[in-house]
Order: structure tokens, then sequence, then C-alpha cells
């Protein structure tokens, strides 16, 4: 008898031992470094807003938050390794719109986005710029466009790899403009925005933030923006819907998540000082000088807009399918 209460007593007591832990855990956190993981290599505008949140959330925090590339297969290694680490604010993810590209993308992923993951806050948004390098005879899309009509499957792209929010841009701008260019994956844009620089490459969308500097010092030309409106940053550069493509748009956003089951009173924690991040005049500055804009707002709206966007990246690569059988 006196066996069987031990058996059971033994669980209920570490369970509520567990129950205990938690709340003390959120309430003395942080209390050593956060690592944030970007999905992607160096040098592109997820790494660029990344560290930009992560110096500044560090201050606010009291103790380092760590940026870690890891770049691979449409960000995929990055976002599994959060998947995989503990749920305990310590380890988080800083991606744009593969995240919910991919589940559209790849069924075999090796998590399930929104089951095992936590929405945290989105930080900004950007518009991607369509650059070519000087090389290429082309000044604007229409150039742009005649000459991979008339040279179909023989033009080369560059890209973040398959699911990258740029690769989504060109995508959606392959199937408005009726062209074929080749894709040339990379581990991330910044890898692959060298190569185009490099003239390796002609051509291939970017984010604002690193599109800005190479423009401005004629290392790149911009030919198209992926927004309704013209960037203030680069207001010489025509939208892609006034060139010819009447609404198209395509926006990138930045955000942060945790490991799903990250206590609740952690994601709130991080929540209110991501939103006091990027309210700082400072940030706002930054972030405008390089054509990206404040996010904000709660965990809760981070998750419907993720929702929102897998089911409508699942319905259109299942058109795109359909439209190529």
């Amino acid at each position: 008898m006196h066996l069987l209460i031990l058996r059971i007593a033994a669980p209920l007591t570490a369970l509520f031992a567990l129950q205990l832990a938690a709340p003390s855990q959120a309430q003395n956190y942080p209390a050593k470094p956060v690592k944030m993981i970007v999905p992607y290599a160096p040098g592109g505008g997820v790494d660029i807003l990344g560290r930009i949140t992560a110096a500044r959330l560090s201050e606010r925090l009291g103790v380092q938050v760590v940026v870690e590339n890891r770049g691979g297969a449409g960000t995929v290694i990055g976002t599994e390794a959060v998947v995989k680490s503990a749920p305990d604010g310590y380890t988080l993810l800083f991606s744009n719109p593969a995240l919910s590209a991919n589940p559209a993308l790849n069924d075999k992923l090796p998590y399930d986005t929104m089951k095992q993951l936590a929405p945290v806050c989105v930080v900004a948004a950007s518009f991607n710029v369509l650059v070519v390098h000087p090389s290429l005879p082309v000044k604007s899309v229409r150039e742009l466009v005649a000459m991979a009509k008339a040279k179909p499957g023989q033009l080369n792209y560059a890209s973040a790899g398959e699911g990258s929010a740029i690769y989504l841009a060109m995508a959606m701008f392959q199937s408005a403009a009726g062209i074929d260019v080749v894709h040339i994956p990379y581990k991330g844009a910044g890898p692959a925005l060298v190569d185009v620089v490099g003239g390796q490459v002609p051509m291939m969308f970017i984010a604002s933030p690193p599109a800005v500097t190479y423009v401005n010092a004629g290392k790149l030309r911009g030919v198209g923006v992926s927004s309704i409106k013209r960037l203030a940053v680069l207001p010489e550069i025509p939208t892609i819907a006034e060139s010819g493509y009447p609404g198209f748009e395509v926006n990138n956003w930045y955000g942060v998540l945790a490991p799903a089951e990250t206590p609740s009173s952690i994601v709130a924690r991080l929540n209110s000082e991501i939103n006091a991040v990027i309210a700082s005049a400072d940030v706002k500055e930054r972030m405008a000088a390089l054509g990206a804009e404040p996010g904000g707002g709660s965990a809760e709206q981070f998750g419907k807009r993720l929702r929102e966007e897998i089911a409508l990246w699942k319905k259109v690569f299942a058109r795109a399918a359909a439209k190529s059988k």
C-alpha cells in the first residue's frame, strides 16, 4: 500500500514542482544572454534588421542578445534549431515571410509552424527592389521583361533560396510578367547579393535595407520596387505597378518568434520590450534610412497574420501547380 502511494505521489510532486518553477523562471527572466537565430547568411535584410533589433533589445533586457546566423534549406535549418530548443525565452527566431510560405512549398517540413512556434512580435516591414548588374543592358522593368521574353530560360536570377521572401517576389513577378528566368539559389540574401554585385548573376529582388547601399553606390541598378508607392529612400526607381503591372505589390515582414510552450509571461515581456525598441526615435530613423517601416502590435495579431499567410501561399502555389499541368 505504501509503495503504491509513493509511486503515485512521486510524479504528482514532480508536476507540482514544475508548475511552481514556471512562474519563477518567467519572473527571473532574463538571467543570461539570449540567442536570436537568423535563418539566413549574414548581409541580407533579415540579418541587418535582426542585428538592429538585437542591439537595442540587449539594452532593454539588460543581457546580451546575440545574433546567430544559421542559413540553408530556405530557412528550415535555422527554424528547426529554434523549434527544438528549450521553451525558456533564451532562443528566439528572427524570420520573414519564408516562414509562412514554407508549409506550401514543402509538405515534409520537420516541424509544424503554428504548433511548434509562438509568435512574439512583428518588428518591421519593407519592400523589395528589383536590381540588375550595371552590365545588363536594361534600365527599366519593361526593357527587362522584353529581354527575358526574347531569351526565355536564358537569364538567371539569384535568391536566398526557395521559399525566401525575395524568391517569392520573383515568383510573383514572373507570373505577372509572363517570363521564364532561371533560379540560382543561395544560402542567404547576403551571398546572393555578392554574386549579383560581382556580375556572376545578372539580377535579383532584394529587400530595401541592403538595396539602398548598393544602388546609391552605383554598384547595382534598380529598375523597379515592389511597393504600390515609390520608396522615399529610392524615389527615382518606379514601382513595378506603374511599369505596366497594376496592383503588383509584395512586402516583407520581419518578426520574432519563440519555441511553442514558452511561458506566456516571457512572450508578453519580449513583446513589450520589442514594441518599445521599435517605437524609439533612433530605431525609427535607422529603419527609415533603410526603406523599412516599424512594425509592432500584439503576439496574437502576429499569429493571426501568420495563419492567414500560410493559407494564402498554399492557395497561390496550388494554383501555380495546376496551371503548369
